[in-house]
């Protein structure tokens, strides 16, 4: 394979809050995006605070780490109060660009912060070169693709317009084009494009058909019935291709996700670039790094617009593939080399004769069974029930702060 471009591209995670920032950025992430606790599409997100968003920016800038703030709203009158206050604050906290839907948002921001970059939403349907082209004349620096663009349009796309492209690698995919859809609105009077979708297309639905005998349910109530969802977008396998395409910025989806999902999937990321570029003619794909990746899916993944038209395969209808669960089970706080003890925070129920795994960044992973646990005061335990509880265990292999403890369910 030769390569078009030697330039490493962004890798760039969700961080629904401070805490899934540092995990997302200590395992690999070279940039995130937060969002503010107005203007966003995801108002369920823990979101930031001022004071939250000055915290995250002073980690990131300990790792060389950019952080973006989602302003993706699609804005109505009642909504534009406060915005020149809001980018004026985004700015002087220090981040690092907005990403933004509504040309209302665009100048205002423009005017409150000039040098504030400014990106423009998957939310904008970007899906072609003179869109693309047509903010690059406006003066923004980046277009966050809108899903349904292939690889071959991304090409293009490059070729025509000297513009920063960020396009989805993985997670959850839209049923609706790019996000124009009032689903919620109709079915939970919560809207959509002001941040509070409901997921409407992802709720069960019987299909009924109209005949001489009244209503009939055509469907089989014993199935778990699903009619509009679509699988996880997942790009693990083809990432060279993107890469290659031309794409600045590689995007996960998830600001809603747990530390577990976020931190696994940015290190099997981060590895696949960092392997790729290291030797990018002879480079492969290792099923090492799949395997991981199905650690975190909460469905099944495709390749969503990419290479083909998605189909029906690409849906999930009727009772859903079974996937390996993975419970979060302990995050490392610390580790005392003489007596290879780790001290573990429970964040889920383990105990004696369990078989976990620990993983860390730069894809560190070691399985073993958990032969002992001591709680806070030293006394042996069989299980750690209690949330949060601080417990010891003795690891067969070195362990970090912030290294995980997985187990299967």
């Amino acid at each position: 394979m030769t390569t078009r471009t030697r330039t490493k591209p962004e890798l760039l995670a969700p961080a629904g809050n401070l805490e899934k920032l540092k995990f997302a950025i200590h395992y690999g992430a070279d940039a995130v995006y937060i969002g503010g606790q107005q203007f966003g599409l995801r108002s369920n997100a823990g979101n930031f605070s001022y004071d939250e968003m000055r915290e995250g920016v002073a980690f990131a800038n300990k790792y060389n780490a950019k952080v973006y703030v989602a302003a993706n709203i699609i804005a109505h009158n009642e909504n534009l109060e406060g915005l020149h206050e809001f980018f004026k604050e985004l700015y002087e906290i220090g981040i690092s660009g907005v990403i933004v839907a509504d040309p209302a948002l665009i100048q205002a921001s423009r005017e409150a912060a000039p040098d504030l970059e400014v990106h423009i939403s998957t939310q904008a349907s970007v899906a072609n070169w003179k869109t693309a082209e047509f903010w690059k004349n406006e003066g923004l620096p980046r277009v966050v693709l809108a899903r349904e663009v292939s690889v071959e349009e991304i090409r293009k796309i490059k070729e025509k317009v000297d513009i920063e492209i960020e396009a989805f690698i993985h997670g959850a995919m839209c049923i609706s084009y790019s996000g124009r859809c009032v689903l919620s609105n109709h079915m939970s009077a919560r809207d959509a494009n002001r941040g509070g979708c409901a997921q409407s297309c992802r709720w069960k639905y019987d299909l009924f058909e109209d005949g001489t005998d009244g209503t009939v349910a055509v469907s089989d109530e014993s199935d778990e019935q699903y009619t509009m969802s679509s699988q996880d977008l997942s790009m693990v396998e083809h990432l060279p291709d993107l890469i290659e395409a031309g794409v600045d910025s590689l995007k996960i989806e998830g600001r809603m996700k747990s530390i577990h999902y976020v931190a696994t999937v940015v290190n099997v990321y981060r590895k696949i670039i960092d392997t790729y570029f290291e030797d990018p003619e002879n480079y492969q794909i290792q099923q090492e790094w799949i395997d991981e990746i199905w650690k975190a899916a909460q469905r099944s993944l495709t390749s969503g617009f990419y290479y083909d038209e998605p189909t029906e395969k690409d849906q999930l209808f009727g009772r859903p593939n079974r996937i390996p669960k993975y419970d979060f089970a302990g995050l490392v706080l610390d580790y005392d080399e003489e007596t290879q003890m780790a001290t573990i925070q429970q964040r889920n129920n383990f105990g004696v004769g369990d078989e976990v795994e620990f993983f860390g960044p730069n894809f560190y992973h070691f399985k073993q069974t958990i032969t002992a646990i001591w709680d806070e005061n030293d006394e042996p335990i069989e299980r750690a029930k209690h949330a949060m509880m601080i417990t010891k265990v003795k690891v067969d292999q070195p362990v970090e702060k912030f290294n995980m403890m997985r187990k299967g369910k």
